[in-house]
């Protein structure tokens, strides 16, 4: 039990969860007088890989398209006459037209592809949430894509998605 705050106490230290859920946890414990499965479950280390994709709006949607691919030799995919995936190496740069109102590109979010993460898992999914929430960094769900994946804000509010490697065959990488 012992070992158990030590860590509880390291991940509140560190920002790695809130002072309410580090008493939370404590109270459990000492409420239940042994470990619970859930104060005794390490963290899941999240691993960054790779950059799976940058998600762009963009002003004029074929312009950049042809752009990226001319000048890059980035591979077009899954073209919508409204967006599409230009890939390279394990990465995605998505240009779609923009939603701003006056017309300005904009990034949307970067998504980074963890590596202890099997596409189409639901166990891998489920941890990664779980992580995710542990933190307090309250996880919106993306169904988007080849699988599950999860948008946050980071410190300074940008949105961040983590996700699953991409499945190489639905995108031409």
């Amino acid at each position: 039990m012992e070992q158990i705050i030590d860590n509880l106490l390291n991940d509140f230290e560190r920002g790695r969860m809130s002072r309410r859920q580090l008493v939370q946890a404590l109270a459990v414990g000492a409420l239940s007088g042994t470990a619970t499965p859930a104060l005794s479950a390490e963290p899941r280390r999240l691993q960054a890989i790779s950059v799976n994709h940058i998600s762009y709006g963009v002003a004029d949607y074929t312009k950049t398209r042809d752009f990226y691919a001319d000048l890059l030799g980035m591979k077009v995919s899954q073209d919508t006459g409204q967006q599409c995936y230009l890939g390279f190496g394990d990465t995605l740069l998505t240009a779609r037209k923009t939603k701003q109102p006056d017309g300005k590109p904009y990034i949307d979010h970067i998504a980074y592809t963890l590596g202890n993460w099997e596409p189409g898992n639901a166990a891998d999914e489920n941890a990664v949430e779980a992580e995710l929430t542990r933190r307090g960094l309250a996880p919106r769900t993306d169904m988007g894509g080849d699988s599950k994946s999860f948008h946050i804000k980071d410190p300074d509010g940008f949105n961040l998605q983590v996700c699953a490697p991409l499945k190489k065959s639905l995108y031409g990488l």
